[in-house]
């Protein structure tokens, strides 16, 4: 199912492409956080969402309706849903052994690198001949985009320091995959 819908959303992203959006379609970390909140993940659910902001997006009196709202109610709502999203985010963590200080020098560091690099890169943009530049905007907006430096230390120093499969919270994910697999087979 993973595959599948990695697959959609390159064909999504091609699609966009195509029509000259400027920017992929891509899993949202706010609708994997509502999904994680609501525990509302239904296929007919997204897309009666998608077809609901479609036909707003296309009545701009909606637009407009929106952009009446205070700047302060604005940002309230975006402490709440970020908050939230980030909630989420860490409770993917609750198997992993935080005892360990493996875990937690991946974890501090890939968090403090994710808040601290985004400074430095946009003080300090890399600049490469003609040839190279488009390699060097690549480079630029990953290294002003806390989420993603944060993402790859942790991605790369989990895997390159070694810790049990217990310790770095597999075993249950395993057990949980096992579990679905029979519940799958058996209905």
């Amino acid at each position: 199912m993973i595959s599948r819908g990695i697959g959609t959303e390159g064909v999504g992203c091609l699609v966009a492409g195509v029509f000259g959006t400027g920017n992929g379609t891509t899993s949202y970390s706010e609708n994997i956080g509502a999904i994680g909140l609501t525990r509302v993940g239904s296929r007919r659910v997204v897309q009666m969402g998608a077809l609901l902001m479609l036909l707003l997006g296309a009545v701009p009196k909606f637009g407009a309706l929106f952009t009446t709202l205070p700047q302060p109610i604005v940002g309230g709502m975006y402490c709440a849903l970020f908050g939230m999203i980030t909630a989420v985010g860490l409770s993917n963590l609750q198997f992993v052994d935080l005892n360990s200080s493996r875990n937690l020098f991946i974890i501090g560091f890939a968090f403090f690198m994710g808040l601290s690099v985004p400074s430095y890169f946009a003080e300090n943009l890399l600049v490469w001949s003609d040839s190279w530049k488009w390699l060097a905007n690549i480079f630029n907006t990953l290294g002003q985009t806390g989420m993603a430096v944060g993402a790859f230390l942790a991605l790369i120093l989990d895997n390159l320091i070694p810790g049990t499969d217990e310790e770095r919270g597999l075993t249950h994910w395993s057990l949980e995959s096992k579990t679905h697999d029979e519940v799958l087979h058996l209905g």
